[in-house]
């Protein structure tokens, strides 16, 4: 062996040695940073995602179940009296271009499905069925409809109650209509309520809007082309991300619109292709929903584990209630605040009623959920905590296991649809905690920047490391927001019953008009 090659060979056992020690290093920084944040935030997060006494049910869960049902009873079912209006007002039939805002109906429900549309409509619903079992359908598909409402009135205020720039920009969302409504009404605390809401909003971007996104969509690429560097994902995703956010709501709308049809088209018709291949047993699916959800086919939890588990799922894939939406609805053209209230209830029924739905019917179908032929129940696993599953997979990998079992190239589809649904909910988040951070350190183009910069920088740390507890609170402050958002809804649903009612006398007397030619 000579000098040369045993050079070469020393440097490269040194390299490894070094890449290991890093290797070593970053894992052991991975677990400092989770212990510590465990230890410090473990109450908040327990506090927030906690059951009432007896039960598994998450008391935040009956806070936004609740809202929706008031709110649905208190409009008079407006998601059904004015589900044809608003899919007049998203083709643009009433839309005059005169108007005040950044972007058209159809923008502002592109940007806010695509802060809602993602892994939860297809690792969630996977892990609800797999628990709940096809009950749990039935119930998220209920909770979906009731939380139409929840949308609706929150995103009217959020138009009524937006501050318009002299440059045309806008800034709207709960901080706003919270702090405005309160004192315009004589209420106390407006301002410390919007003030908490910003802080949970910002939270609630860098982690489950941005770090969860970026470290699952590098699990999902790692997992077709093998394991890399997590830094490398990271990179990529905070350089396109960075180009878009930059040019504000205008460029996020032009993109959102582009890329939010595409992939629910993609995914829709994926699970419209094996609903056709399968049409013999849609009856017999749609039969084990409802006979779950009101026995519960010997599932973990039973008829009360169905009801759960569809309310849980339904609550955390279209977070209406939460406030995050109405950020984003703010931002239309529009001089009619309730005209966004209408276009805003078709977001759980995309969301929830739809693209949930047929996550579910297609994990049904494929039965990977293990069925007991004597009984017609369900077969529990070995803890007894959720359906027996072919290969005991759950989450994603039984969505993806389910897709499969019928059309065979369907991981690659869904690998698709995850980086897709990745990045359109880190740029809907960014600007939902944009309009957070403005609220709470003023208006400008540097304070945008500094923003922008840092949820850029989050992007690389959620793809190269594995936060786990830094995720969880995150999680726990989107759903604190939804706390003070309703809290203060029930102050102010009062405003929207009188904007619906002149808005209502106005359509039916003609003097509301088409503008479409």
């Amino acid at each position: 062996m000579n000098n040369m090659t045993k050079f070469g060979l020393t440097s490269a056992m040194t390299a490894l040695a070094a890449n290991s020690a890093l290797a070593q290093e970053a894992v052991s920084l991975d677990e400092k940073v989770n212990a510590a944040f465990a230890s410090s935030t473990g109450w908040f997060v327990s506090f927030i995602f906690s059951p009432f006494p007896g039960t598994s049910f998450p008391w935040i869960v009956m806070w936004l179940v609740i809202a929706a049902t008031i709110f649905t009873l208190y409009f008079g079912f407006v998601q059904f009296r004015f589900f044809g209006h608003a899919i007049s007002l998203v083709k643009g039939d009433y839309s005059d271009p005169n108007d005040k805002g950044e972007v058209s109906h159809f923008q502002a429900l592109a940007t806010a499905l695509s802060g809602t549309v993602g892994l939860g409509n297809i690792a969630g619903v996977a892990v609800a069925v797999g628990i709940g079992g096809p009950g749990a359908t039935f119930w998220m598909i209920m909770a979906g409809l009731m939380g139409m409402a929840s949308k609706f009135v929150e995103c009217t205020l959020g138009v009524k109650y937006r501050n318009e720039l002299a440059d045309g920009t806008v800034s709207g969302g709960p901080m706003y209509y919270i702090s405005k409504g309160f004192a315009e009404k004589g209420l106390p605390g407006g301002k410390i309520l919007a003030v908490l809401f910003a802080i949970f909003c910002i939270l609630g971007a860098f982690g489950g809007g941005n770090m969860f996104q970026a470290n699952q969509a590098h699990a999902q690429i790692a997992g077709i082309v093998g394991d890399y560097p997590g830094w490398i994902t990271g990179i990529v995703f905070a350089v396109v991300v960075f180009m878009v956010i930059v040019g504000g709501i205008k460029s996020i709308a032009n993109v959102t619109e582009k890329v939010v049809p595409f992939m629910g088209v993609m995914y829709v018709g994926a699970a419209l292709i094996i609903l056709a291949v399968n049409f013999d047993m849609i009856g017999w699916a749609f039969g084990q929903i409802f006979e779950g959800a009101f026995t519960g086919l010997g599932v973990a939890g039973g008829l009360v584990g169905a009801l759960i588990q569809g309310f849980k799922r339904a609550a955390f894939s279209n977070e209406a209630g939460v406030g995050s939406a109405a950020i984003a609805h703010s931002a239309v053209k529009t001089n009619e605040p309730i005209t966004e209230g209408f276009v805003s209830l078709l977001e759980p029924l995309i969301d929830t009623v739809v693209i949930c739905t047929m996550t579910a019917l297609v994990i049904i179908i494929s039965q990977q959920l293990i069925i007991d032929q004597e009984t017609g129940n369900y077969v529990l696993n070995e803890a007894g905590t959720a359906i027996a599953t072919v290969g005991g997979v759950g989450g994603v990998a039984l969505t993806s296991a389910a897709f499969g079992a019928s059309i065979s190239w369907f991981p690659y589809i869904l690998a698709i649809a995850v980086i897709l649904f990745a990045f359109s909910t880190m740029i809907s988040w960014s600007y939902y905690g944009l309009k957070a951070w403005t609220y709470l350190f003023g208006e400008g183009k540097a304070s945008e920047l500094v923003f922008k910069i840092l949820f850029c920088i989050f992007i690389v740390i959620g793809a190269a490391a594995s936060l786990g507890p830094v995720i969880d609170f995150s999680d726990a402050a989107i759903f604190a927001m939804a706390v003070v958002n309703i809290f203060a809804l029930y102050f102010l649903m009062g405003v929207v019953r009188e904007e619906l009612a002149s808005y209502a006398s106005r359509l039916k007397s003609g003097e509301i008009v088409k503008h479409k030619g």
